[in-house]
Parts: structure tokens; C-alpha cells; sequence
């Protein structure tokens, strides 16, 4: 096994394993396992990101071996620039979020961590895949263990924020196999994903390609308008569920466009690039408008989601290496920040079983230590410089003013509407008098927390100050995305 499947394969067998032995009483062994298997995990992603050959935009660390011989599906693993981060990315929120459910999980507890372990495994198979089918596999086997991370560990209408998700994304989904089953066909039956980038596609077909596609990704991303799961889902997913969605597997919808749709319908996607321009434009603003009137925290971190997936989407559809890149690292830094909010709204749920942001008020006073972090992290959410949050933003609204000046200035006043329901978000929660009893009982964070809560601030504060790696790592990959789009593959 190389390094890909031991990323992909060891959380999952730690995952079967935590099932396996976990039994009501054992929660403290199945904590310890599931943290062991995720540090694993992220262990071997390391030589992952020490070994990339950041020069060369060629597929490495593959692996190949035949799956179902019959049909030509193989199990074919590979990185390149685009997804080399979201490997690291998915095994380091799997661990912090083995750590934050470490006392607030009471109730099978080894099967809220085999999820989580076993769904952290899917995901990155997703990243890694370079064979059609072995794609669409893990992609839609993501759904079942969030589905039931929703379902039983969730809020009140939980049930209905686990089929909402599950309809939304499955149907989707459907379009994209009926896709790949003509991008079999069309390339003699090979799912190789790499050869479907080579295919010679008429004008009509790749428009159909473009949109069987886009069902599938701008519902994962999401955009707008098939954005409306995605608050739903949050308010009900356990905090864990919720970083999770937000810091992973929004991103495979993303990953989705540039991996697929950009490469195999070019010319579609530059036909239909203002409609993807649009819809990133309005999720920017109108989404970023909504999340201002929010009552509830995670719905308005939910919201500010959609806003900054709308950056990523802007930035792959602007065709320049700076939008694309920027969207890349808007998509990792967005991984980060979005994750550290919805643990931090954790954080206070522990303590107040409340998301309303009318419970809360003057945090600060009794929670001077986790009002540092909300505060870096409420920052990094703003875009401010220096923080993970602004390097992506940054450089996709440079690349929207070269593109267009008034595409780059709609882009740019999301920054100001972040600013405002963020901001405005923290002064209510955390600024001010405590103003009721709930909060003046509140103890600040505890060593785990602190923990948890460095971890994510390292990383913002990394990212934000030195991203140099992370576009080094992607701008040859980058680059040959580009010329490859640019260049027409009408028959």
C-alpha cells in the first residue's frame, strides 16, 4: 500500500475497528483508539507533503491495480497540485474533531467516532481518485456516514435535516453517473479520468457534460440557488457534524468543477462562465446580505459559508492563475476558519445548550481565554490580513478586477458584508455586560479545548502569514489546467 491508501484506508480500519470493539462502558478505550487512528492518519499524510515535487504538475505517488476487470475500473490513485492539501487538510479536522467531541459525545460513542474515522477515510478518496467510477464511489459513500452523524446525533428536526441533505445531494448526483457512463463509452471504455480530459467532445455534448456535472458539484459547493440544505443541515448536526460539512465536504463539490468540469467541456465552460460568474456573484452578496438578519449562530456561519464557497466558484471562472489558485486557497483556508467557528459556537453549546445569539452576552467577562480565539478566528472570517481568511479572498478579487472591474467590485464588497455579520455577531455574543445568569456561570475553556482551539489557530495564523507552500505546491498544476482550457477539444 502507498501513501494515499494508507491515508485513505487507515482511518477506515481504525473506524471498523472502534465498531467492532466499542460496547456501552468502553467509551474511554474508543476515545483513545479513534484519537490514535486519526493521528495516524495525519502522520502518514506527512511524508505526502514533504515528498511533493512542487515543480512538476504530473500525477504523483500513484498507485494503479485493476478492480473490476470486466468494465475496466481500477483502483488509481494519484495528487497533483489541485488536491495534494485536501489530504492533510481532511486528516488534521479529523483529529481536532475527535478531540472536541471527546466529553460532548456520551451516547454511542464508538459508533459517532467509526463515522467520522470512516468518513474522513471516503473523503479522501475522493481527492486521490483518478478513476471515474472509483470517484463516484467514495463521492456518494460520503453520504452515509454524514447522513447518520445528522440523523442520530442531531437537533430536534434532525431526521429531516439528514433526508434534506441525503435527497439533495443523491439527486445530484445521479445526473454525474449518467455523465461518466458517457465519458466510458465516449472514451472505449476506460474510466480514467486523465484520458476523459483528452476526449474530443462536441459542442452539444459538452454543454450536457457541463450541466450533468454541475448538478452534482454546485449542490456539494453549495451554490446558490441550490444553497437551501445547507443551514438546515447545520443547525442540526452535532458541532463535530458541522465542522466537518464545512471544512471538507463542501469541498468536494468545488474540487468537483476543477477536476471534471473545466478539463473534460472546456469550451461549455467558457460558454457558461458568466452563469457561474452570477451565481458566485449572488451567493457573495445576496448570501452575505441573509446571514446579517440571522438569529442563530450556525445559521449565520452556515450562510458566511456559502458567501466564501461563492469566492472559490468566482475564482475557477475567471479563467487567470491567480482566480484559480486563490479559489484553491480560499477553499483550504476556508477549511480552517469555518471549522474553527462551528467549534467554537460548540464551545458555548456545551455550556448553554443554546445557539441563539440573544442567550448569550458579555462572554467575554467570564471566558476571557476562548473570547481571544473566537476573536482570531471571528477576524480570519472577516478577511483580515495576516490570517488564512485573507489570502484567498484576496488574491480572487485581484484576479476578478483583471477579469472585470465591476465583477472585482461586487466581489470586493463581501469583504465589508463579512466584516458586518461577523463582527456584528461577536460584539452581541461576546462584548458588553454579562446579561444573564447562563453566562455568568460559564467556566472558560478547558486544557482539551485550549488544545483544540491552538491547533486551528496555528494553522490560520501559518497560512495567513506564509502561504507560500501552498501556492508554490499548486501553481504548476495551475498552469497546465489553464492551457489545457484554453485550448478548444471540438472534434
Amino acid at each position: 500500500m502507498g501513501l494515499l491508501s494508507l491515508a485513505i484506508w487507515v482511518p477506515i480500519a481504525f473506524g471498523a475497528l472502534v465498531l467492532a470493539l466499542g460496547r456501552e462502558g468502553q467509551a474511554p478505550l474508543v476515545r483513545w483508539l479513534s484519537l490514535i487512528g486519526a493521528l495516524i492518519g495525519l502522520a502518514v499524510t506527512v511524508p505526502l507533503m514533504s515528498g511533493f515535487d512542487s515543480t512538476s504538475a504530473a500525477m504523483q505517488f500513484v498507485e494503479k491495480a485493476v478492480w473490476i476487470e470486466r468494465f475496466s475500473i481500477h483502483y488509481h490513485l494519484g495528487v497533483d497540485g489541485i488536491s495534494l492539501w485536501f489530504v492533510p487538510l481532511t486528516a488534521f479536522i479529523t483529529v481536532i474533531v475527535v478531540i472536541a467531541s471527546w466529553q460532548s459525545i456520551t451516547e454511542r460513542v464508538n459508533q459517532y467516532m467509526g463515522a467520522f474515522l470512516i468518513l474522513s477515510g471516503l473523503m479522501t478518496g475522493v481527492f486521490a481518485a483518478l478513476d471515474g467510477m472509483l470517484f463516484y464511489v467514495f463521492f456518494e459513500a460520503t453520504l452515509i456516514p454524514m447522513y447518520l452523524i445528522i440523523g442520530i446525533w442531531g437537533g430536534p428536526n434532525r431526521i429531516y435535516a439528514a433526508f434534506k441533505f441525503f435527497l439533495y445531494t443523491l439527486m445530484g448526483s445521479l445526473l454525474t453517473l449518467v455523465a461518466f457512463i458517457y465519458l466510458y463509452n465516449q472514451a472505449g471504455g476506460s474510466f480514467d479520468i486523465l484520458t476523459w480530459h483528452q476526449l474530443p467532445l462536441t459542442g452539444t455534448a459538452q454543454t450536457l457534460l457541463f450541466f450533468a456535472l454541475f448538478a452534482a458539484f454546485a449542490v456539494k459547493v453549495p451554490m446558490w440557488p441550490v444553497h437551501t440544505w445547507l443551514p438546515d443541515v447545520h443547525v442540526e448536526a452535532p458541532t463535530g457534524g458541522s465542522a466537518v460539512l464545512a471544512a471538507i465536504m463542501l469541498k468536494l463539490g468545488a474540487y468537483g468543477f476543477l477536476r471534471f468540469s473545466l478539463p473534460i467541456a472546456p469550451d461549455a465552460a467558457h460558454e457558461w462562465a458568466w452563469l457561474m460568474i452570477t451565481f458566485s456573484l449572488i451567493a457573495v452578496i445576496y448570501v452575505g446580505l441573509v446571514a446579517m438578519v440571522q438569529k442563530d449562530m450556525k445559521k449565520l456561519v452556515a450562510y458566511s459559508s456559502v458567501a466564501h464557497m461563492g469566492f472559490v466558484t468566482l475564482g475557477f471562472f475567471i479563467f487567470n492563475d491567480l482566480g484559480i489558485s486563490g479559489g484553491l486557497v480560499q477553499m483550504i483556508a476556508h477549511g480552517f476558519v469555518s471549522g474553527a467557528m462551528f467549534l467554537c459556537i460548540g464551545v458555548l453549546y456545551d455550556r448553554v445548550h443554546s445557539r441563539e445569539i440573544a442567550a448569550y452576552g458579555g462572554v467575554v467577562n467570564t471566558m476571557p481565554k476562548f473570547a481571544a480565539f473566537a476573536l482570531l478566528f471571528a477576524m480570519a472570517n472577516c478577511g483580515l490580513p495576516a490570517t488564512a481568511g485573507f489570502v484567498g479572498e484576496w488574491m480572487v478579487i485581484i484576479a476578478a478586477v483583471r477579469f472585470d472591474f465591476w465583477v472585482g467590485l461586487g466581489a470586493a464588497i463581501a469583504l465589508i458584508l463579512g466584516a458586518s455579520y461577523t463582527l456584528w455577531m461577536y460584539k452581541r455574543v461576546y462584548l458588553g455586560p454579562v446579561t444573564n445568569a447562563n453566562v455568568r456561570a460559564m467556566a472558560d475553556i478547558n486544557g482539551r479545548e485550549f488544545l483544540m482551539l491552538s491547533l486551528l489557530a496555528i494553522a490560520v495564523l501559518y497560512m495567513g502569514i506564509y502561504p507560500k507552500p501552498f501556492t508554490d505546491a499548486m501553481d504548476p498544476s495551475v498552469a497546465q489546467l489553464l492551457k489545457h482550457v484554453a485550448q478548444s477539444k471540438l472534434p
